[in-house]
This record gives structure tokens, C-alpha cells and sequence, in this order.
């Protein structure tokens, strides 16, 4: 019986289904509500061109939060005449480049790869079962 009742205490997320608690002020659960949020600020940034700072003001929502959609690599900076148009100032953090994404550049990006693609040949280890492979240059 007391499983019934603490079913009853608990709702359905209308997205998901996942149960949230009755007392919750909506019907999505906050992982939902985050992903819908994300994906409302995503079509706002394809149709308007517009900063994190804009997009922070217009969804209300805390400037760190887009700026971490932006370092996960979720969201991106479009490019202007071939160089990325770095509002924010996010550069990265290996060799202070601006980046359009994440929180390492192309460049730094390659050269990590390689070293990791390096050092994994000259472990000589075919029981290693992960890989790295450099897409630009179809290796």
C-alpha cells in the first residue's frame, strides 16, 4: 500500500514520462525543459544573427549558460569572410586562438590527435581497441 501511495504523489513528465513530483510547477520534467529551451535558443540563433549576450537577454536565461552550450560544442559561432566571429571572446585554451566552438581550436585540436595517434603506434598494442583518425585528411 504504501508503494500506491507514493506513485500517487508523483506525475508524468508529458515529454519523456519520466515521474516528477506532484508539488513540480509544470508538467516537463527539468530535463526536458532545459532540451526545449536549447532548442528554442537554437532556431533563434538560425533565423536572427545575433551574440550569446542577445540571446542571453532575449530568453532570460544567465549568460554562463549559453557560454557553456557554446564551450560543449552544442552551439556555434558563424563564420563572417572565413574567420569566426568571436563575440564572447571564447579562445582557446591551449594556444589562445579564437574558437567558433568548444574550447580548443582546429589547430590544437590536430595536434592532440596526433599525438595521441603517435603514441598509440609506438605502443604497438593491438590489444588498444580505440582510435583516432584525422577526418580531414581521410586517414
Amino acid at each position: 500500500m504504501k508503494n500506491n501511495q507514493s506513485l500517487n504523489s508523483y506525475k508524468q513528465c508529458t515529454i519523456c514520462q519520466k515521474l516528477i513530483p506532484l508539488s513540480y510547477a509544470t508538467d516537463i520534467c527539468p530535463q526536458c525543459v532545459d532540451n526545449t529551451l536549447f532548442n528554442d535558443v537554437k532556431d533563434f540563433i538560425r533565423n536572427n544573427d545575433v551574440n550569446e549576450y542577445q540571446v542571453a537577454e532575449y530568453f532570460h536565461i544567465p549568460l554562463r549558460k549559453v557560454k557553456t552550450w557554446i564551450k560543449e560544442g552544442r552551439i556555434e559561432y558563424k563564420e563572417n569572410d572565413g574567420k569566426p566571429v568571436s563575440f564572447g571572446k571564447v579562445h582557446c585554451q591551449r594556444c589562445g586562438a579564437p574558437v567558433t566552438f568548444g574550447t580548443l581550436c582546429n589547430n590544437c585540436l590536430k595536434l592532440i590527435n596526433k599525438s595521441v595517434v603517435g603514441h598509440n603506434a609506438k605502443l604497438n598494442d593491438d590489444t588498444s581497441r580505440m582510435r583516432f583518425f584525422d577526418t580531414e585528411n581521410n586517414e
